[in-house]
């Protein structure tokens, strides 16, 4: 019988992430939290003969968060750049997992067209030692530039 060892598992304080804004490479080391994921919209299809409903992918939306430490302006200017003058940014998430334990490798995903929803303009609290902050937002498309590799079975 095969099994997963422990040590192949993905430590995920291990990685990367970077924002790529305006031509600009930003290293997101104040991330603690990076989450996106893809969901299908699908049709209900009805079928002559059958009580139930059948059904039929008819695209995506990919959305996510980050969670972050509070400790920099890039996207409260990002942000602001649209509340003052109109001008929505649009950019690249590149999130890689590299635990060198594990013999699985990296993987690395591109996310593209990311578009922020939502997020903190300003934030005090008192009983935090820690500020910290989510932002959500949506994604066009994504690329998966380097893939784990597949392990092999363990007997």
């Amino acid at each position: 019988m095969a099994y997963l060892r422990a040590k192949d598992t993905i430590n995920g304080a291990l990685g990367t992430c970077f924002a790529l804004i305006d031509g600009n490479r930003y290293e997101i080391m104040q991330a603690k939290n990076v989450e996106a994921k893809v969901e299908k919209t699908k049709s209900e299809i009805p079928i002559l003969g059958l009580t139930s409903k059948q059904h039929k992918a008819g695209g995506w939306k990919g959305t996510g968060t980050m969670e972050v430490y509070y400790v920099s302006s890039l996207f409260r200017q990002v942000m602001l750049e649209y509340m003052k003058n109109g001008k929505d940014t649009y950019f690249e998430l590149l999130v890689t997992n590299e635990d060198p334990t594990s013999e699985t490798g990296k993987q690395t995903v591109l996310l593209k067209g990311v578009n922020i929803d939502s997020m903190l303009i300003t934030k005090l609290d008192v009983e935090k030692e820690a500020l910290d902050e989510t932002l959500k937002f949506t994604f066009n498309d994504a690329d998966l530039l380097e893939a784990f590799e597949e392990l092999n079975q363990v007997q």
